[in-house]
């Protein structure tokens, strides 16, 4: 196959797009597939500042490098998870990343603040990885809207989108397709959330990634494993293989003809929200989801220590 643009021997093959580039053309491709998401969905300006979560995979670091070849004033997020074996492995790979493209970053601790997820494992009977994902949208929000920044920028790709929203399809849940998209807009106390990789598949940003040079963090979390998200991808990724496009038309036909019903269903039927009374975010409630969560492990730790040294000091006698 030749290169779409200057007909030399393509590299990337894109059946999806018809079309094939080399590894001087295929940079080019990704570039302008970012530049229209941002422009068609208005996620944000150069006078913005963006805040770019960064797990230390391929497609967050490739968005944070892109936006900032672009000419966009970004700051890098990472949160540390505090998971054993794993957590160190993607700072290190994000620190390094960042030093070598002289961005700027900023990191939040989750065993300093007094959750690590290992602890959320061990004392919440509760999914981890919903919990997780809870945690870390909240601390996006919080130190975005606390750092003055105009939007959080996330390197969620078509294969990541098109997974949440056959879940959300599956099980018909109105809140969440309701704010099912690309850019969800700021509202009180919520800055704007961006995806701007979401016209491209996890193939094309590993493919970006790998020509770029970029050093990624690939092991997976070792608290993942079952996890639905990924047999929903790995479904969508043979029906891809069989029918090159459907991904995209899938997601952009929701987004063309159905998202607007659920939009205005959930207009009708939303919660008031107002501060967190411990934390100050938005919440429904007097205290937020995350907050509780934090309380209950601490309550449930205490109790399990206290008992550890009631057993410790029967032993010794």
């Amino acid at each position: 196959m030749k290169c779409q643009r200057c007909k030399k021997l393509a590299c990337v093959a894109l059946p999806s797009h018809h079309a094939g580039f080399c590894k001087d053309c295929y940079p080019l491709f990704f570039t302008r597939q970012v530049e229209t998401a941002i422009r068609r969905e208005k996620m944000f300006t150069h006078d913005d500042r963006i805040l770019v979560a960064l797990s230390g995979g391929k497609d967050s670091l490739a968005l944070m490098l892109e936006l900032k070849l672009q000419g966009y004033d970004v700051t890098g997020l990472h949160i540390d998870l505090g998971i054993p074996n794993s957590s160190e492995g993607a700072r290190s790979k994000v620190e390094k990343f960042c030093d070598a493209h002289d961005l700027k970053l900023d990191v939040f601790e989750m065993e300093k603040w007094g959750l690590p997820i290992p602890d959320v494992k061990q004392y919440i009977d509760r999914p981890v990885c919903s919990i997780c994902g809870k945690m870390k949208r909240h601390h996006f929000n919080r130190i975005a809207r606390e750092g003055g920044y105009d939007a959080v920028a996330t390197g969620h790709n078509l294969d990541d989108e098109v997974a949440r929203l056959f879940a959300n399809t599956l099980r018909w849940d109105t809140a969440y397709l309701s704010d099912q998209g690309p850019t969800l807009p700021a509202a009180e106390g919520f800055v704007r959330k961006v995806k701007p990789l979401f016209r491209l598949s996890e193939f094309e940003t590993a493919n970006y990634s790998f020509l770029k040079g970029i050093d990624i963090h690939s092991a997976p979390c070792p608290y993942s494993t079952g996890a639905s998200f990924t047999n929903h991808k790995e479904l969508w990724g043979e029906l891809e293989f069989r029918s090159p496009g459907q991904k995209f038309q899938f997601y952009n036909g929701f987004m063309q003809r159905g998202k607007a019903a659920f939009a205005n269903l959930e207009k009708e039927t939303g919660a008031t929200l107002h501060p967190c009374d411990t934390c100050g975010s938005p919440t429904s409630v007097g205290t937020c989801s995350v907050c509780r969560i934090k309380a209950s492990v601490a309550v449930k730790k205490a109790e399990w220590l206290s008992e550890s040294e009631y057993e410790a000091a029967r032993a010794r006698a």
